[in-house]
């Protein structure tokens, strides 16, 4: 068998904290690989010892083939498979070439440091990431343990709480956790504003109570920067339901109008991925700012019209048609990319469009249904409903069989 190559987690305390296999591993390594920080926190054992190649993505295959069946071991921060190089190096090796030697990771000693338990909190990394991508977990008394890019993370995070109305929001930020040089600092996110701190940092947040959204489907509709083109709450709700989001599946949301399918599919799990087809390409921008504001930006648009703009994308594991169901040839080509499997679901306010619903219904099966919603609106001096137009919802699964459209 292959020698794998060893990633050891190393702290802030370097040598002096790391336990007998961890030392093990880097005396009997012929190669040590390490950014500059780390390389100095471990002796001189006499192996060649590397940097990270610069890009690290692109630079990294060719490192690691040129010591090919040598002793390697990598240098990471504490818990390498916590937004770390370990994570890199099983994607690119695989699992049996891989090795992991763990340290307390920063997210441990933050927990310890705030006497908060793991199953009360929520780990959210932004190393390498949107900073808008915190925004998702902004959630009334929600507890996060924010992993920072660098420092000035805090105040980016800080601004974000602020613009979302939860400057009440407690902040603590530990910086150099497990280094005698360890500090920390408290204030609200208002009070925060926009100072710096040490490079290193965790972030802990206790988000404030009078704001922010639950973790459920059904956003409110003014939360949504739209022009009319928008799939209401309780419409929204239905949709997404029957999509089923579930970690790591693709969403197409074709006609996307101003995104909130999308936006709400990738809420569902932060491993959901979605992509946002909009030919209207100021409905394109204010998707991208919907996704931003409401805490997922990875939402991919693509502008143009489909069936033309669905070329080359990644096969959905669901799809939503909320716009151009009208075009049989959109709903076709949008079935047969589905994956085996995969969830379609269409939304049809026309009698024209419902009857291509109707087709597809006898042709694939699954659920065709009826929606109406009424909302209580004032009535001369008296209260009475308002009817919503109609909305008929076709939802089916693809099995192996159907590959056809």
């Amino acid at each position: 068998m292959e020698t794998p190559v060893t990633v050891v987690g190393v702290g802030a305390d370097g040598w002096e904290g790391l336990p007998p296999a961890s030392r093990v591993a880097i005396r009997d390594a012929e190669v040590v690989i390490g950014g500059a920080r780390h390389l100095a926190l471990v002796p001189d054992t006499g192996a060649v010892r590397e940097p990270w190649p610069s890009p690290l993505l692109s630079g990294l295959p060719a490192m690691l083939d040129r010591y090919r069946g040598r002793r390697v071991a990598v240098l990471a921060s504490g818990d390498p498979l916590l937004s770390g190089v370990g994570t890199t190096l099983v994607r690119l090796l695989g699992a049996d070439r891989v090795r992991i030697l763990p340290a307390v990771s920063s997210v441990a000693l933050a927990r310890a440091r705030m006497r908060w338990s793991a199953e009360s909190v929520d780990v959210v990394t932004l190393v390498g990431r949107d900073v808008d991508a915190v925004r998702r977990y902004f959630t009334p008394g929600r507890r996060l343990v924010v992993l920072s890019s660098d420092g000035t993370t805090p105040a980016r995070v800080a601004a974000r709480l602020v613009e979302d109305g939860l400057g009440g929001s407690r902040m603590t930020v530990l910086a150099d956790l497990g280094a005698e040089h360890e500090t920390r600092r408290d204030a609200t996110a208002a009070e925060w504003g926009g100072r710096a701190a040490p490079a290193l940092n965790v972030v802990c947040v206790e988000v404030a109570t009078d704001g922010g959204h639950p973790v459920t489907p059904g956003l409110p509709d003014e939360v949504f920067d739209h022009d009319g083109q928008l799939t209401k709450r309780e419409l929204r709700i239905a949709a997404v339901c029957a999509l089923g989001p579930r970690p790591g599946a693709l969403l197409w949301d074709v006609g996307a109008g101003a995104g909130s399918v999308a936006v709400e599919w990738l809420r569902a799990d932060p491993r959901c991925r979605a992509v946002a087809v909009e030919r209207h390409p100021e409905r394109v921008r204010r998707i991208a700012r919907n996704a931003a504001r409401l805490g997922v930006p990875s939402l991919r648009v693509v502008h143009g019209a489909a069936p033309e703009a669905l070329a080359g994308l990644e096969s959905p594991d669901a799809v939503f048609v909320g716009g151009g169901a009208s075009d049989p040839a959109v709903l076709d080509l949008c079935w047969s990319a589905l994956r085996p499997g995969g969830r379609m679901v269409v939304h049809a306010v026309t009698l024209e469009t419902e009857a291509a619903l109707v087709e597809r219904w006898k042709r694939h099966g699954g659920d065709l249904t009826r929606l109406a919603v009424e909302r209580a609106a004032p009535l001369g001096a008296f209260t009475g409903w308002s009817p919503a137009r109609p909305v008929v919802q076709w939802a089916a699964t693809k099995t192996d069989q159907e590959d056809q459209p």
